[in-house]
């Protein structure tokens, strides 16, 4: 007995004297437990409405009202001409756009008929379905309130159009999201693991003491993963398109561009990871575990980050899969060029040059 409860010591100190193995058992379950009780949130709030309102009289002002004072919605823009529309929609703010006939009030007293149009952005489908369906609610209700008050059966004809995804086809969605997922993961697992491995087997020393300066040393670890992933990249775009049915409707070179950024992004991650673990198992569940859960859960890909918490929001600016989904969907689905990525590019080209930096910095350190 006294031998077995000295194994269960020496276990327990093993355990202890460890901190990753004490980082995974006690702090990763709290953070999942945050990300899984604030992001898993289906409902969507707080979604920036345009409108456009030929008619302005009492019957739209006291709409438009109700949607402003909904949990739902709130009022971004108050839109001059239809023309301005698909503007509104590139600019990615605006998910929602309701469109009111002319003279809607005079309309609805003498025929009891009057129409309202609600264009909806479709990438992703099922937010567009509840956007609609709330708003066709709260539609519901007022003219639900005005019969009540009134002999006259009053008539609101509401019509759904779903832009850019009319068919509602959920791939839209998720396969921009499993593309940044998949290159994010397998860049910084390869960079980070192969690195990690030199030095777990002591010939990353051995390459460093060599006559080459030891950045180039790294970069030419790098590189061939680098170009391996172009080709992981080409693979899940021809998968894209031809397996799921995803277009590429806007410029293939500017997506190509951006794709090319977080796939540098991504591996620099990966030298950051290697730089801070000492062996392969730790960057494997570094790069695994600790990149998969904010990727799936505050980039957008699974959740509308506008309906997570503000620090979460906060955390998901962080996130380059975030911007490169964003992107990737203005580009495939919305039919954008370059000009539509400038902010996306900016942030992920700032990412870049920060991890880089620390990256390599952390590798010379360990060179002193």
């Amino acid at each position: 007995m006294k031998q077995f409860i000295a194994f269960i010591k020496k276990e327990f100190y093993h355990i202890f004297r460890d901190t990753w193995t004490m980082v995974i058992l006690l702090i990763l379950p709290i953070v999942m437990l945050i990300l899984f009780g604030y992001a898993l949130s289906t409902e969507v709030k707080n979604t920036a409405v345009a409108v456009y309102d030929p008619s302005k009289d009492a019957a739209t002002q006291r709409i438009i009202s109700l949607l402003e004072m909904s949990e739902y919605f709130s009022i971004h823009d108050v839109l001059e001409s239809p023309q301005q529309i698909e503007e509104v929609f590139q600019e990615g703010i605006v998910s929602l756009v309701v469109v009111f006939s002319e003279d809607f009030y005079d309309n609805m007293l003498h025929t009891g008929d009057a129409g309202v149009q609600l264009i909806v952005d479709g990438t992703d489908p099922n937010t567009g379905v509840s956007i609609s369906n709330y708003a066709s609610a709260i539609i519901a209700d007022y003219q639900k309130d005005i019969t009540g008050l009134s002999t006259i059966p009053y008539q609101i004809v509401v019509t759904p159009r779903f832009l850019y995804n009319p068919e509602m086809e959920s791939s839209y969605n998720f396969v921009p999201g499993v593309m940044g997922m998949i290159i994010m993961l397998v860049c910084a697992m390869m960079t980070s693991i192969s690195i990690a491995k030199e030095k777990e087997t002591g010939t990353m020393e051995i390459l460093l003491v060599s006559p080459m300066k030891p950045l180039l040393i790294i970069l030419s670890k790098v590189v061939p993963y680098f170009f391996l992933s172009i080709i992981n990249l080409m693979t899940i775009l021809l998968m894209a398109v031809f397996v799921f049915g995803v277009p590429i409707a806007g410029s293939f070179g500017a997506l190509l561009f951006i794709s090319l950024l977080y796939i540098f992004v991504s591996l620099a991650i990966g030298l950051l990871i290697s730089s801070i673990a000492g062996s392969q198992i730790v960057a494997l569940l570094i790069s695994g575990m600790a990149l998969m859960m904010p990727v799936m859960y505050l980039s957008g890909m699974m959740f509308p980050v506008e309906n997570m918490p503000v620090f979460l929001q906060g955390i998901s600016q962080i996130i380059p899969a975030k911007w490169y989904i964003t992107a990737v969907k203005n580009i495939m689905i919305k039919g954008l060029g370059f000009t539509a990525i400038i902010k996306e590019t900016a942030v992920l080209s700032l990412m870049a040059v920060f991890l880089i930096t620390v990256s390599l910095k952390k590798f010379k350190i360990r060179l002193e």
